[in-house]
């Protein structure tokens, strides 16, 4: 039955790419889910193989279970296209995008590809495609030994020169390239990403997609991204993180510990079981006029996925409200 809410609630398949496309259609429309955010990996959306025919049938398959598609994302291979490149890229990148693994043919390739990737969404019918964007400084990131701002104004001048030609094409296209903002990403907080938009002078086609636990954790302020990136929010994913109020073993950097353990400062969580403050997103989305989806990133190490994916759908819908288009105090002038 169809609620009075604003947006529809997807479902990102990032963390279900082990599992057919079909089978996710199935569980996505048990779990309560309008439609699904494509990943594009596992066999859920394959931008070599996405020609006319294979869109069609795509849209077909969610046609049958009644679900809708308004994003496709391609981190993994994002990742690459400005990257310091080394062997943990060779475990998430397609086979044709890492090649003989020399450093900047992976980059070139990986570029080429997120172009294709906006090709195979228009052939889709979607017009936002989400991603990451990687760094050449990430690695900067601690300035010891100490770091010039020269290095940094090269690093953002390398991804001004890489992803230029590629959102150009996209915009050609009518497609918009939404980044995750994240560490390891060229923009992780709200400094860096307006440095980020300054270096591509405020491309019309590059924007973001909201996802506040990456933020939360790190002390930033995931609201205010909101609002002063207003214009610039294409998408937006449901995800929650819980962090640590007392000091604890690992600290934001995470110790080289592994997702889940004891004494972490941080962890995802399930929504609703973790810290961020989801009403105060509603609100703001509602001020700035987001009208897009919301799509939950369902990650949790401590919770069977089947359970949260239907629990966090629950919590969405009840989470999201319509903004007013009275003042509540004007039946006094009455």
């Amino acid at each position: 039955m169809k609620t009075h809410m604003n947006r529809s609630v997807t479902l990102f398949t990032g963390q279900w790419a082990d599992i057919p496309f079909e089978t996710v259609c199935q569980k996505a429309k048990s779990f309560g889910y309008d439609g699904l955010e494509l990943a594009c990996w596992g066999d859920h959306f394959e931008v070599d193989k996405a020609d006319d025919a294979y869109c069609e049938n795509k849209r077909k398959i969610l046609d049958l279970y009644g679900l809708t598609v308004h994003a496709i994302s391609n981190h993994l291979v994002g990742q690459a296209v400005t990257d310091r490149i080394d062997q943990r890229h060779k475990s998430i990148l397609p086979a044709y995008v890492w090649g003989d693994g020399e450093p900047e043919g992976v980059r070139q390739r990986a570029a080429q590809e997120m172009i294709r990737t906006a090709e195979a969404a228009k052939r889709l019918g979607v017009n936002i495609v989400n991603g990451f964007t990687g760094s050449p400084i990430w690695h900067l990131i601690y300035s010891f030994p100490p770091v010039t701002q020269a290095m940094v104004d090269e690093g953002y001048s390398d991804f001004a020169t890489r992803w230029i030609p590629i959102l150009d094409h996209y915009q050609k296209l009518g497609i918009r390239f939404a980044l995750e903002v994240h560490p390891t990403e060229i923009a992780f907080d709200i400094a860096s990403t307006r440095r980020t938009l300054e270096a591509i002078d405020h491309h019309s086609a590059f924007g973001f997609n909201f996802d506040p636990s990456h933020l939360g954790y790190q002390g930033v302020d995931y609201i205010g991204f909101l609002y002063a990136f207003a214009k610039k929010i294409f998408h937006v994913h449901m995800k929650d993180v819980a962090w640590s109020k007392v000091p604890t073993e690992a600290g934001v950097f995470g110790g080289h510990t592994e997702f889940g353990t004891l004494g972490r400062n941080w962890d995802f969580r399930s929504l609703g079981h973790g810290d961020i403050n989801f009403e105060e997103i509603i609100r703001a989305l509602n001020r700035i006029g987001y009208k897009g989806p919301l799509s939950v990133e369902w990650e949790d190490g401590g919770m069977d996925r089947e359970h949260g994916a239907k629990e966090a759908c629950e919590f969405v819908r009840r989470i999201d409200f319509p903004s007013s288009n009275i003042a509540f105090d004007a039946a006094f002038e009455k």
